[in-house]
């Protein structure tokens, strides 16, 4: 009887500690989920955080006809709203990762108890709430440490109910797809669609939505732009399939048809060294991080360009961007390999005419200024120890005009092999509103970080001899239609300040006699524009040229008639637009507005203008720079021609004004096109000017610049969906000027009280 007695006392015992130890596990449960709320864990986020949670928003460069041309990012994240998912994404989103999502509040109490009974082994519990506090909050890794997970766990519920109560169903699912980092520089579903597929999130289609929601239990291991992982990911695209029958999603019959399918993708990575207008874009962050600066928010801090989620709305034409960069890489790709072909076996090359110094000189420099010279000195390497360094061969990936190449060389002979290579600078404007429409800053910037366009100052030959033309006509009542006498020509010592008497040739050694003016700027004849010069002077040419948007300082000397000047293609192409526009010049531009992720306007840009001279002066230039297409050294457009490298057929039989330019030594190649709404420039040469073509058969602008405009221009042509105008320049209603040269003079349109002119060979 004692024995039952005490066995039942130790029964009713068993009992009340069974019921304390119940009830004190809810209370500890309570109190563990009232302390994680409380922040005793660490930071809970607010309700204004809840409200505004921190993303990381990328800013987007947006070209002229709404494309995004770039961004920038710490996290390349575009966000998107619901209405911007496909139902399918949506469905196969529920399916595989939260099957009662509309159901619960935040927790899967169901989920979560067959992950308990099963220790995990049938699937987690998280549900796409759970999913989206951890992402939001705490990072997509959770910790290793048991206990420092299970607290991460407690307050990714407590996250999730308060994420249920301030957001509905679809803000949830968006914020979701937002937030999920895809591998491969993807952040969110907008730049996970344009990355891997190209195109936006609502196109597309379901086998693409499926191959997303399968990347989500890993994205990494089911990466579908490795080789390695293609079976993996082609068996988890499958998986969601099946979830999607079993929900109700697809039919057994249409399961059948996709999982045949193969997993095709348009992968286009981005990163602030590829994709469209990379030498642009980089220009832009330079200029909007001095925006920044000067256009703070309200409360005073800066805007983050990386961060913030601003929209830049440019006046980059995508597409003719696209064509730009195209008509480089076709016509470069051959002209590159001449220019390797001649060089070859050539002591010194690719440099030309300079001694063995000379040459180490170039290379020294080149190497002390290299990444890895300064690397190696940050490590304390002393000056002989990095020299020798660049003497051990290594494996490398250098740029070819074929793609990225892997080899193995010298980092000494690297900077030899890249010295060889032909550079570009290329822009194309609208003259009437000052829109920069193309930017091509070189080849490849992730190679050649130099911009030819914003950066590099070039030797512009005679490019610059419309200058002196236009100062001629405003200044001394000339006419592209009066004739000068082109014979040798001396400048005595002193005339201009001029330390020597100065004797002009022409590169064709030989002279023509009699010629108009618009024969002689066709034909680039030195002797004329050097007798221009004398006329007007030096100081007159310079003060047009500022006027025309020059910032270059440009030496007060006679030779600059002949293009003895640096100046940007930039201002060479904003220039060249004020002829076109009827002398009006308009400062270029390359943004439209600044708007903030509210899409509230920041900034709106107008371009800045004056005007600089004359329209009847403007017009004559323009009748002059046709010349040269029609007749001069830019004829080869009008019925193609041999560049010196292959047939190029263009057949332009629109008005084009235009103006070839070579410098010395043909370091220099230059052409500048005008339709009446597009203009564009062109240089090409090596970096390095001691390397160039040792032939001006090939290293004149006409071969090396012209035919990327011909190029260029004839895909802008077949694009019906661009307005690059065929028309000719509109001429001033009333004009005092004799332009039409085959046209018999008007006895009043000649100056009676113009001064004598024939000490200067000048001939109306």
């Amino acid at each position: 009887m004692a024995t039952k007695k005490t066995e039942n006392t130790n029964f009713s015992k068993q009992v009340r500690w069974f019921w304390k130890a119940f009830v004190y596990s809810i209370i500890g449960i309570i109190l563990l989920f009232l302390f994680a709320s409380w922040g005793l864990f660490g930071e809970m986020p607010s309700f204004e955080k809840l409200e505004n949670p921190d993303s990381n928003i990328a800013t987007e460069i947006i070209s002229s006809d709404g494309e995004i041309i770039g961004k920038f990012y710490a996290e390349n994240r575009v966000p998107v709203k619901f209405d911007d998912l496909p139902e399918h994404l949506v469905n196969a989103l529920i399916a595989t990762e939260d099957e009662r999502f509309y159901e619960h509040s935040g927790i899967d109490a169901r989920g979560t108890l067959r992950a308990v009974v099963k220790l995990g082994k049938g699937g987690g519990a998280s549900t796409v709430s759970q999913q989206l506090a951890k992402n939001l909050f705490h990072g997509a890794d959770g910790s290793k440490n048991i206990v420092y997970r299970v607290i991460q766990k407690i307050k990714e519920w407590i996250i999730a109910v308060r994420l249920e109560r301030q957001y509905t169903k679809k803000e949830i699912i968006a914020m979701y797809f937002n937030e999920v980092d895809f591998v491969n520089g993807a952040v969110g579903i907008r730049s996970a669609s344009k990355i891997y597929f190209n195109k936006e999130p609502k196109d597309l289609t379901i086998e693409e939505a499926a191959v997303f929601v399968g990347m989500l239990k890993n994205p990494s291991l089911y990466n579908p732009a490795r080789e390695k992982r293609k079976e993996k990911v082609f068996n988890r695209r499958n998986t969601v399939y099946d979830q999607m029958v079993k929900n109700g999603f697809l039919t057994e019959a249409e399961k059948e048809q996709l999982k045949v399918k193969p997993v095709v993708l348009d992968f286009k990575p981005e990163s602030h060294s590829q994709g469209s207008a990379t030498y642009f874009r980089e220009y832009l962050r330079d200029f909007m991080k001095k925006w920044v600066k000067e256009n703070k928010k309200e409360d005073g801090t800066e805007y983050d360009i990386y961060r913030d989620g601003l929209k830049i709305y440019t006046t980059i034409d995508s597409k003719m961007q696209q064509y730009a960069e195209e008509a480089v890489q076709e016509h470069l790709t051959l002209l590159q390999a001449k220019f390797f072909d001649l060089a070859k076996g050539r002591k010194n090359a690719p440099f030309v005419n300079i001694s063995d110094a000379e040459t180490e000189s170039i290379i020294s420099r080149a190497m002390k200024a290299s990444e890895r010279w300064r690397l190696l000195k940050d490590e304390g390497k002393s000056e002989e120890e990095i020299i020798k360094s660049f003497e051990v061969k290594r494996n490398m990936k250098i740029f070819t005009w074929k793609g990225e190449r892997d080899t193995i060389m010298t980092p000494r002979d690297s900077i030899i092999y890249y010295k060889h290579f032909l550079q570009t600078g290329m822009m194309a404007m609208e003259p009437q509103t000052g829109h920069i429409k193309v930017w091509v800053g070189g080849i490849d910037y992730k190679y050649f970080q130099y911009d030819h366009v914003g950066q590099g100052a070039r030797q512009v030959g005679s490019t610059f001899k419309p200058f002196v033309y236009a100062t001629a006509i405003e200044q001394l009542g000339m006419s592209p239609c009066d004739s000068i006498i082109d014979a040798p020509f001396t400048m005595p010592k002193g005339k201009w300040n001029i330390d020597a008497a100065w004797s002009p040739r022409n590169s064709t050694g030989e002279f023509k006699g009699m010629v108009t003016m618009k024969n002689a700027l066709a034909n680039s004849i030195n002797t004329v524009s050097a007798k221009l010069m004398d006329r007007v002077g030096p100081n007159a040419v310079i003060d047009l040229a500022k006027e025309l948007g020059v910032t270059t300082k440009i030496p007060e000397q006679p030779a600059i008639a002949l293009g003895a000047v640096d100046i940007t293609v930039s201002e060479m192409v904003g220039a060249f637009s004020t002829f076109a526009n009827q002398g009006v010049f308009i400062k270029p531009s390359f943004i439209t507005k600044i708007v903030d992720k509210n899409g509230v306007v920041l900034q709106q840009f107008i371009p800045e203008s004056k005007d600089v001279m004359n329209k009847d002066v403007a017009y004559a230039i323009v009748k002059l720079l046709e010349g040269v297409t029609e007749s001069g050294t830019g004829q080869r457009l009008r019925w193609g021609g041999v560049s010196g490298l292959t047939q190029y057929k263009y057949s332009f039989s629109n008005p084009i004004a235009g103006k070839t330019g070579t410098s010395q030594n043909n370091s220099d190649g230059w052409f500048i096109g005008m339709v009446p709404n597009l203009a564009t420039g062109i240089w090409v040469g090596n970096d390095d000017r001691a390397a160039h073509f040792r032939q001006t058969l090939y290293g004149q602008g006409a071969t090396m610049a012209l035919p990327i405009w011909g190029l260029f221009m004839q895909k802008c042509y077949n694009d019906e969906t661009l307005t690059v105008s065929k028309q000719a320049f509109e001429r001033p209603e009333k004009i005092n000027i004799q332009v039409d040269c085959w046209k018999p003079i008007e006895k009043d349109s000649i100056d009676e009280d113009q001064p004598d002119l024939d000490q200067f060979d000048f001939k109306p």
